[in-house]
């Protein structure tokens, strides 16, 4: 069974995410912001990071950045989850080490194909 950890500071959106995920048969953890996504991801070793952008204490951006540059985690893939889809958003989030991106609100269908074909290229 993967781990996911969703970091998503809204209670609605982390809630419906993390009940769909686990009827996929996800384990799922949770963090409510930047700073302790990033503790929870080197305490957790998760599979899959599944990371909101706007977020309190320390944004996406910056967590991801940490993450990818840390040594114990910089292999875990993330996908960048974000409801402001502008412009350079994706290039934003693969620069700063996000493996893919998507766009709320969540489309299950789209994101658990992303998150299969990065979880399917670990298991190689």
């Amino acid at each position: 069974m993967s781990k996911i950890l969703l970091v998503e500071d809204n209670e609605m959106n982390r809630d419906m995410l993390s009940r769909r995920l686990m009827r996929k048969k996800y384990d799922v953890v949770m963090a409510v912001d930047g700073e302790q996504g990033v503790l929870m991801a080197r305490s957790e070793h998760p599979d899959l990071i599944l990371m909101d952008m706007s977020l309190p204490v320390m944004d996406g951006w910056e967590a991801t950045r940490q993450i990818k540059a840390s040594p114990e985690t910089e292999s875990i893939p993330i996908i960048a989850l974000t409801a402001h889809a502008m412009a350079g958003d994706e290039k934003n989030a693969l620069e700063a080490g996000c493996d893919d991106y998507d766009t709320k609100p969540i489309d299950l269908k789209r994101l658990l194909g992303k998150m299969r074909a990065i979880l399917g290229k670990q298991s190689q």
